[in-house]
């Protein structure tokens, strides 16, 4: 979520930097509205003028491309104006409209699972974008909903969801993403999240999604779920090494 622009920016160069050293293609990923916030009182970022303003910015000045989520029909057309990739939030994967509004534009289409779905389930998320001439798209796994306040993670759904002609992203910090573990608010294991990134790259995943902070027990969304900016490099490299191997 956006913080700030000077936050968006030092994350932004921090990672374009060490990405562009290992030869990684990153993509800044940050919400203008984080729309599905456990409390109404919870901080849900800047809005749609000011982020799409901040995401332009960073684009421009770090020059790396943007994606962000897009929660109804009227923000997928201004979303559209700036991010490189337009994502569909887990919570709204089968909302048809919402879809069929994002394909149009000509964008990369990033659509996350579902907590309350299957892998085998997305065939049906993916048969609306391409009868809409959709071509452009990303899946993401980001784990299924277990038990009480509890997401895991079943590899398999990686090759699963390959099956289906599209590139399959790992979500690996919503995974470990405990909802509504703290009473009003998430909680999360960010312990486990480089354990899945990892397992993920083994499992032949074509991307990840990893959020990061510079103090991640300050941070106003998520915190509990992030990797330690300080620990990226180290973890890319690692992750850079598995999916070498994993394709050897």
């Amino acid at each position: 979520m956006i913080e700030s622009e000077t936050l968006c920016l030092r994350i932004a160069e921090s990672l374009k930097k060490v990405c562009d050293q290992r030869q990684i293609l990153y993509v800044f990923k940050a919400s203008y509205d984080k729309a599905n916030r456990t409390s109404a009182g919870s901080f849900r970022g800047p809005g749609l003028e000011e982020g799409l303003a901040i995401l332009e910015k960073v684009r421009n000045k770090i020059g790396v491309k943007i994606v962000t989520d897009v929660h109804t029909e009227e923000q997928v057309r201004a979303a559209a104006e700036v991010a490189d990739v337009l994502q569909i939030p887990a919570f709204l994967c089968r909302q048809t409209d919402l879809i069929l509004a994002a394909v149009k534009t000509g964008k990369v289409v990033n659509i996350k699972k579902g907590q309350f779905l299957s892998p085998y389930d997305m065939a049906h998320v993916v048969r609306k974008a391409i009868d809409q001439g959709g071509s452009k798209i990303l899946l993401t796994e980001r784990g299924t909903t277990f038990g009480y306040n509890n997401l895991v993670v079943d590899m398999r759904a990686i090759p699963i969801m390959q099956q289906l002609g599209f590139p399959v992203v790992m979500d690996a910090t919503h995974s470990v993403q405990l909802p509504g573990g703290a009473g009003n608010k998430s909680s999360g294991q960010s312990e486990f999240a480089p354990v899945l990134a990892r397992a993920a790259m083994a499992a032949g995943a074509d991307g990840l999604f990893i959020e990061t902070h510079p103090d991640p027990e300050n941070a106003l969304s998520d915190g509990p779920n992030m990797i330690p900016l300080k620990k990226m490099p180290r973890l890319l490299e690692q992750l850079k090494k598995i999916h070498e191997l994993s394709r050897f």
